[in-house]
């Protein structure tokens, strides 16, 4: 999504010499030519060029100077608006007295400038340039006008023209001064807000260059090359400054970079050492945070988040963090309650009531989750349906909110429609996104053919995506049409360094429909080749995931393991690799200590996953720990009711504690809904397994009936 221009105290802090509110159409109406200028400007150009044909007298222009300096002085003092008129009006009697000094028409410009007077402070600062281009403190003038105007204006009105006319002054300001760190920093951000990165970074290296053992400059240049995706050239920058010259903000940087690159236990020490040097610093803090987090240590992240509280309790978004570590855990009331002070903090929020309908989903209350996503929608809604980039993203992910919702509580009509108000904001990302729930709410509610025409009617939407079509080049081979499926898939391969990330998902594609088509070797064969196009470590670890998933459905437990255990070597905290490898064991009847902490940690992890709570109710009815195996299964049939594999477990489960006629009616139920499966989804041999059960319980349950 492109980035709307916007301006921060970060980016220009420190630059701004007064504070006054600058007017848009009153800045915009300037230009730099005498032609563009307003009719009041024309008419003080005019008198000033009729005076210069009279004799300077400097004594009078001296008199009255330093009449208008004590006024001005008074000014500050003072702030009476009476005294900035006097001392204006001291200062044009002394120009009148001398027309030719660019001093005094440079002090009231800057008078105006510092009572708010801003377009008489263009209008006599462009009447300077105009005399003379080099003046430097007439084009500072400008610029710190200009600067003023982007901190003030709100994104789209007007502030893009106002940022091409910084940009030009400080071209000038560098022209005429260019030994100054600072100026080269300030016009580098400006072609940052501009987009214009490679100027940007011209900048921020001259100024390095400068004064190479400045900090700003050199966090400066790290945090664009962090933004350019360039992490290694970050740290590189940041790593030249040695360990006994950091500073707090240089170590903050350090960690953010790390962050980027995903190296979470080095930015944690990062920003400990920052801490170490600024115990007030709660940026550092908050940066510490959240790599706890990322790093897997929620509980050491939730101290500091409570220690960012303590320091300052009106922080809304420390509240929404602390929130979200406790819906992760579980521990919805907690979440609920820091989300109910963060609400009351903040006004016209959308992240606050967006979470705490996440967690009302979560906990199952739909009818509470419901009105708020409404009403998120209706406040984001414009009469004229038209909406900018940004509000359609927003919008597309309320939408997205409510359209789960709705599936979680089985409205899948209602879910559906909510999903078609997604592809009708337009945009291809908006169009994939919501035929893909689409598809995914039709397949979850075994309506195939549905799915399967949603795919087709996706494709004729966009028929430019290679994403939808690998959808129903999967969805019509889960229906019986797999060559062709395939052979549309392979076709979408183009080879070559250029186009390795797209061949990537397709080789994955393809792996995924070879295992589900029970073609293991040719499934292998796609994922080699998907992970000799894998860069990323996050990349690499998806592969093995697959390959893990790959060898389990083809029976090859220890080279599923292996996989698995590669998956969490690299990161600990892959849910999905957690569970798989767990539930695989404890499946195999083996080493059921170590599978119940896998799923422990995965459930920890994602505590409202159903396919995660059936996992640990598993584990815990093979270590023959019923009363644990019934609350969690009992759990898992509650978020996904329909799955024939929770209600076979249950059907266990009933059997083993002595109520086989509870036993007999899930695995009745589970026998239904295979029957109702695609076959890619459905081993023969549980089913085979399951009707052996339930016709022993049925003989079982008959001979008890008749003998009595």
């Amino acid at each position: 999504m492109k980035k709307e221009l916007s301006i921060g105290s970060a980016v220009l802090a420190g630059t701004f010499l007064f504070g006054q509110t600058l007017l848009a159409q009153g800045l915009l109406a300037q230009s730099s030519t005498v032609a563009d200028q307003p009719a009041q400007a024309a008419e003080a150009t005019s008198a000033q060029s009729a005076a210069k044909t009279k004799t300077p007298n400097r004594a009078a222009a001296y008199y009255h100077f330093a009449l208008a300096h004590m006024y001005e002085e008074q000014v500050a003092t003072y702030g009476r608006s009476e005294l900035a008129n006097k001392a204006i009006e001291e200062y044009r009697a002394a120009i009148d007295a001398d027309p030719t000094s660019a001093y005094l028409t440079s002090g009231l410009a800057e008078l105006y400038a510092k009572t708010g007077r801003i377009r008489d402070a263009v209008v006599e600062a462009q009447d300077i340039i105009k005399k003379n281009p080099n003046n430097l403190e007439a084009r500072r003038l400008l610029g710190r006008i200009y600067l003023r105007s982007l901190g003030d204006m709100q994104s789209g009105s007007g502030s893009e023209s106002v940022l091409k006319l910084a940009i030009e002054q400080y071209e000038q300001i560098i022209r005429l001064q260019p030994d100054s760190m600072d100026d080269h920093l300030l016009l580098g951000r400006l072609y940052r807000l501009n987009n214009d990165l490679q100027k940007a970074e011209n900048e921020f290296k001259i100024a390095v260059k400068l004064q190479p053992d400045s900090e700003e400059a050199i966090t400066t240049l790290a945090y664009l090359y962090n933004e350019l995706g360039d992490t290694a050239r970050a740290a590189q920058v940041l790593s030249s400054v040695p360990s006994t010259e950091r500073s707090a903000k240089l170590y903050s940087a350090l960690g953010y970079t790390y962050e980027q690159q995903k190296q979470y236990k080095e930015a944690i020490d990062a920003y400990r050492h920052a801490i170490e040097m600024d115990r007030d610093n709660l940026d550092a803090i908050r940066g510490l945070a959240q790599n706890l987090l990322n790093d897997g240590q929620a509980d050491a992240a939730l101290d500091q988040y409570k220690v960012i509280a303590d320091a300052n309790p009106e922080d809304a978004q420390t509240y929404v963090r602390i929130a979200e570590i406790y819906r992760k855990q579980g521990k919805f009331d907690l979440a609920l309650e820091n989300l109910k002070k963060a609400e009351s903090m903040v006004q016209d929020s959308v992240e606050v009531p967006y979470n705490i309908a996440a967690i009302y989903q979560a906990q199952g209350r739909f009818d509470e989750a419901i009105p708020i996503m409404r009403d998120l929608l209706k406040k984001s809604e414009k009469a004229d349906g038209t909406y900018s980039n940004g509000e359609k993203s927003n919008r597309a992910v309320f939408l997205e909110r409510l359209g789960t919702i709705y599936r979680d509580q089985g409205n899948n009509q209602a879910a559906i429609e909510t999903f078609r108000q997604i592809v009708a904001l337009g945009g291809d990302e908006n169009i994939e996104r919501g035929y893909q729930q689409i598809v995914d709410t039709w397949r979850e509610a075994k309506e195939w053919q549905k799915a399967t025409d949603a795919a087709k009617e996706a494709v004729r939407k966009l028929p430019s995506s290679r994403d939808l079509k690998m959808v129903l080049a999967s969805q019509q081979a889960d229906m019986g049409e797999a060559e062709q499926a395939l052979k549309d898939v392979r076709a979408m391969l183009k080879g070559g360094a250029s186009a390795a990330n797209d061949d990537r998902q397709v080789y994955i594609t393809l792996a995924q429909m070879y295992t589900r088509l029970r073609r293991f070797s040719e499934a292998e064969q796609a994922l080699d080749k998907a992970e000799q196009l894998s860069t990323k470590t996050e990349d690499k670890e998806y592969i093995w995931f697959l390959r893990g998933s790959t060898f389990e459905r083809d029976k090859r437990y220890p080279e599923a393991e292996e996989q698995f255990k590669k998956v969490l070597a690299s990161d600990p905290e892959y849910a999905s690799a957690l569970n798989y490898l767990g539930y695989m064991l404890a499946d195999q009847n083996m080493k059921l200590e170590e599978a119940l902490g896998y799923i422990k940690r995965a459930v920890d992890l994602d505590p409202s996953n159903g396919a995660y709570l059936d996992s640990l109710g598993w584990a815990y009815f093979r270590l023959g720990k019923y009363e644990q195996a019934e609350d969690n299964l009992l759990k898992a049939s509650q978020k996904i009711n329909t799955d024939p594999t929770v209600l076979d477990h249950l059907g266990d489960l009933y059997q083993k504690t002595g109520r086989l006629k509870l036993a007999a009616t899930n695995w009745e139920r589970a026998l239904n809904e295979w029957n109702r499966t695609i076959t890619a989804e459905v081993d023969p041999a549980d089913q085979a397994r399951v009707q052996k059960k339930l016709d022993s319980a049925k003989m079982k349950l008959a001979k008890e009936e008749a003998a009595k």
